[in-house]
Order: structure tokens, then sequence, then C-alpha cells
């Protein structure tokens, strides 16, 4: 695919000089930013949410105009020569605008209208495209219909219609599966190697390490520039690996992480992982007779390290729960023979676990997989074809309102009510779950002070940064102190510190007796999970615990592999025994 046919491979693309960008009197999304792109290479744009990525991107397609500071583009200034730029790159926006109601086809023709280009030109470029991202067989498809990964695929496709010099994609991989986003990547690596030059703006630092250099934004500042490696190697000999620890991990880390001298830390399977200050010896109080080795650092060690570090290990969120009490025998959460047709097509085929009070139990799968539709049976959103789904002993098909009652339910996608503000919506959810009086009101006084939502009660929900809109979801469905919460994708999008103090509130609640049953595209999320059903192609097709998953897929290849490497492996595996 010949896209950069005729253009310099490399080369500074993106000049930024002292770049300032403010939107109304608070302060600015971007102050004075300076730093290269160059073509032939992907450029990492990584930050914390309302860092200024997005802003910056669409400074260099020359939507907007900087304040202050200059921002050339493939040596054209964005504010004389923007209408050049454009015509020169590609652009995929955060939130791309695919017409759901067309076909992947009719897609690519509106999108060759806006951008174009000549009719006799197309047929050639659309079948070039739809083999580059494998969606040729699904070109009469709704684009409605597209899994996530597929949807993204079809995006990049429409930047690439006019075999751009500049490709700008705004956080490609969000909500999309680690096979997809392995796609995604190929293609994009396809791309740099004919000179073209990629800027990824991404909340996966996984891929941030991936990238040839990557610009770090932090409330608009611009903290770093370089190659990833080179701020990796500012956390060396600070990381290590906790194994053996006594008694249960959630606590341990919590209790470790807010020890004198640890900077950051995770569940890491059987084993816990921290990072600490400079000189800080390897000795954990919390980890009693625990075996402590040092570790390899990752560039996401020395992100949160330059940020300042986590949250900490403290939930007040778990704290204010009242401990609950085992109120039956059996499992909290069951799913038994479950099955979801629609039509002639079967999303879940005879799904079947059990979840015991106090775990954290993981849905994971690609996109279209089945996950959601297996998630939405057992919170009772969609009534399973066969088998039976239960919460708290109660039949969701039977007794549907009292399961409801003793669950909270964080939707994949925003699902508060945009228009209505974060006080509104406290309150709304709470009546919705039971709360009157004195207790209603304690409630939201709670989840306000615990979230810090004072300053913001009054403002739309529509108009919070997302990581403020994760943490108002939460508030919401943990309102009535749910004996079972059911998480979809609950930190997709937002950034590594938010992401953190989500999962110190739920590993605080899942410590309290709380059952979690948790759907995620983040591998290193999956690591907190008791057990995981792997689902695909509407079966559940493992079944265990993250390091006994990790360990059924060693090889001599690779005889360490990550949660990421057993999830493909995985899927792929099963592939080759249904083509058998």
């Amino acid at each position: 695919m010949n896209i950069a046919a005729g253009h310099a491979a490399t080369g500074a693309f993106v000049q930024l000089d002292d770049v300032t960008k403010r939107f109304g009197s608070g302060k600015p999304a971007l102050d004075q930013v300076s730093g290269i792109i160059h073509g032939g290479e992907i450029t990492g744009l990584v930050g914390p949410d309302g860092a200024g990525k997005t802003t910056l991107i669409r400074l260099m397609t020359g939507l907007m105009s900087p304040d202050s500071g200059k921002v050339d583009v493939l040596g054209f200034d964005t504010r004389e020569r923007s209408a050049d730029i454009q015509a020169a790159i590609g652009y995929m926006p955060q939130r791309f605008g695919l017409y759901e109601d067309l076909s992947v086809q009719e897609n690519l023709e509106l999108y060759a209208d806006l951008r174009g280009l000549p009719k006799p030109d197309r047929a050639g470029i659309f079948d070039e495209l739809l083999t580059f991202t494998d969606l040729k067989r699904f070109s009469a498809r709704l684009s409605g219909k597209l899994s996530g990964g597929m949807k993204q695929k079809l995006g990049l496709a429409c930047a690439l219609l006019k075999k751009p010099r500049l490709l700008l994609l705004d956080e490609p991989g969000v909500g999309v599966d680690p096979i997809s986003r392995r796609d995604l990547w190929k293609m994009v690596e396809v791309l740099i190697k004919e000179g073209v030059g990629v800027v990824w703006s991404t909340a996966y630092l996984d891929e941030a390490e991936a990238c040839d250099r990557v610009l770090l934004l932090n409330e608009g500042r611009l903290l770093f520039s370089g190659r990833p490696q080179e701020l990796t190697d500012r956390v060396k000999e600070r990381v290590y690996r906790v194994t053996g620890v006594s008694g249960r991990r959630r606590s341990s880390l919590a209790k470790l992480l807010d020890e004198d001298g640890v900077v950051d830390g995770g569940i890491q399977g059987e084993a816990i992982r921290l990072v600490t200050t400079p000189g800080h010896p390897a000795r954990f109080a919390a980890s009693g007779d625990a075996d402590v080795s040092a570790t390899e650092p990752h560039f996401e060690d020395a992100f949160v390290d330059m940020l300042g570090g986590g949250p900490g290990g403290r939930s007040r969120l778990a704290e204010a729960q009242d401990p609950l009490v085992a109120r039956q025998n059996g499992p909290v959460i069951e799913a038994r023979g479950l099955v979801k047709r629609f039509g002639d097509f079967t999303a879940a085929d005879n799904i079947t676990f059990d979840i015991p009070g106090g775990e954290i139990f993981g849905l994971l799968g690609p996109n279209g997989a089945g996950k959601s539709t297996t998630f939405k049976m057992l919170c009772g959103l969609l009534k399973p074809t066969e088998g039976e789904g239960r919460v708290a002993g109660f039949d969701l098909r039977l007794d549907a309102a009292e399961a409801r009652n003793r669950l909270g339910y964080m939707a994949q996608k925003f699902s508060l009510y945009g228009d209505l503000s974060v006080q509104q919506n406290l309150q709304f959810f709470a009546g919705v779950y039971g709360l009157t009086g004195s207790r209603k009101r304690e409630r939201i006084e709670l989840m306000t002070s615990i979230f810090d939502f004072g300053p913001r009660l009054s403002m739309s929900a529509k108009d919070l940064p997302l990581g403020l809109k994760q943490r108002l979801a939460l508030a919401c469905a943990v309102m009535h102190e749910p004996q079972a919460l059911f998480l979809d994708e609950p930190t997709s999008g937002v950034d590594p510190i938010t992401r953190r103090e989500f999962w110190t509130h739920i590993n605080g609640l899942v410590e309290k007796g709380v059952t979690v049953l948790v759907t995620t595209h983040f591998m290193e999320e999956a690591e907190y999970c008791d057990r995981i059903s792997l689902i695909y192609r509407g079966r559940s097709i493992a079944l265990g615990s993250p390091d006994e998953l990790k360990a059924s897929v060693v090889t001599d290849e690779n005889p360490d592999p990550t949660m990421e490497d057993a999830f493909i492996a995985l899927v792929q595996g099963s592939d080759v025994e249904v083509a058998r």
C-alpha cells in the first residue's frame, strides 16, 4: 500500500514552538508546548485525562489556531495554510463520525465525496483499503453492526482515503480488545515504513511504550519529550515484585501503598508489583515472609512516578461500607446454561459459572464475542433465551426487581443523564435504588465528599471530564451499598491515575464482602480478578485465575507470557480447534 510514494520518508513533519491555547479564563489547555514530530515514526501523545492531547491534535489539523506560539505542519503555518494542511493529512477523531445506518462501502463513498476523491480513482483505492483493513468481506454490513475494533478499522480506512503524509489518531485503541489493537498497530507500522508520520494519542501505556517517541503532557504542560526507554530508565532498580504474600493480596496491597517510599503498586496475578522512591530499600512491612525481587520497569511505572505517584491504598468509599455478612448460602452471582439468540444468531451459548461473595470475576473477550450480552443477562437488562441467572439468590426472570435492588450497575458507555446536573443525577439514582429521607441525604453527602463533587454539583453531567464522569457513574452505582457490583468496561479511556483510584475503591469494597463482575480490555486490570472466563464466539473457552490462564499458554519461545499474550493465544487456539 504505497501511501507515501513521492514524499520524504523522514524529517520534521510538525514543529511546535511555545504553543499556548486557552478556553475561557482558567488554566490554559496547552501552556508553552514545544516539540518536533518526525516522518516515518510513531509519536505517542501521552497524558492524563484533560492533559491537552486532543487540543494539540486539533491544532495540528488547522481546525483551531494557537493563542500564542506557532504550529508548523508539513512546512505550512496552521494559521495561514490550514486548507493545504487538511489536504495532506489524515485525521481520526476520538469519536469517529461513522454513519451507523450506512454500510462500510457507503461510509467510504461518503467520506470520498467529502474529501473530493475523483470517482475514477475510487474503486482501486477502496479495494486497497478494504484489503488493508481486512474489511472486504464486511463491505455490505451496516457500520452500526460492526464490533468496536472493526469500527476503528473503518475509521482508519476513511482517514487514509487521500493517502496522507501525516496521520493523526486520537485514542484509536479506546474500547478495543487486545487483538484488534494489535491489528491496528500492525497497520500503522506498515504506514510508517512508507514514510508517513503518525501521531497516536493514547491512554494505553503499553502502546506508548511501543512508540518511537513520546510527548508526555500533564495539565497542558510538556513534562517529557523523547524515546520511551529514556523515561522508563528513570525508575530502573526501583521496581519490585512481591510473591508469597500471606493472606489476601488486596489488603496487603492497600497497606503497602501507604508505606513510606512506595510510589505506586498493583496486583499481578498472585504477585504484587511495587514502584519505590530512589534509594528506598526493598523491605516492606506488610509482606511478612514474602519474597521480594527486583523486576524490569515499564513505561507506565515511570509515567506514574513522574506524575507524583498513585492515589495510595486508602479508599474512603470502602471505609464507609458496612461489612457484608453472608446473607445466603451459595454464590452471589450465578449463570446456569445462559443462551441468548437474536434471530438465527447465537450471541451467548451455554454460559455457566458462579461467583462467591467477596470475589472479582472477569469476563474477557474480543469485541463482539458475547461478553456484554452475558453481562446484560445477569444484570436483568436482557432476557435469556435459555438458562437462568441469579443475583443474591433471586432468579432474574422471576424476581428481577428484588435482584436489581441488590446490585449496582456501571454501563460501558456513560449512561447517566447528561442534561441533569451532578446533584440531580445523585438524587435521581438514590431514589431509583429506594433511598429516602435522612438515609438518602447521608449517602448523597458521602458520595459528594468522597469523589470531590462539591465544586461541580451544579455542572451538567455531559460537561464533566471523562474521569469525573466515571467517578459519578461509580458513585451512583454504589449509592445503595449493593451486594453485587456489575462493571462493564468501567475505566475505558480514562488515564492511569484515575484507573488506579477506581481500583483502590473496588479492591476495598471487595474486602468488605462486595462481589464484582467486570468486563475490561485492560489486561493489567484483568490481573486484579480472582478468576476469569474468556468468552469467544459466544462460548466460554477458558476459565481460571489469571496465573492459570497465563500458565496454559507457556511455550519455549514465551516462557513468561503476559495476560495479553494469554488472551491472544487462547483466542487463536480456539480458532485452530474450530478449523479442524
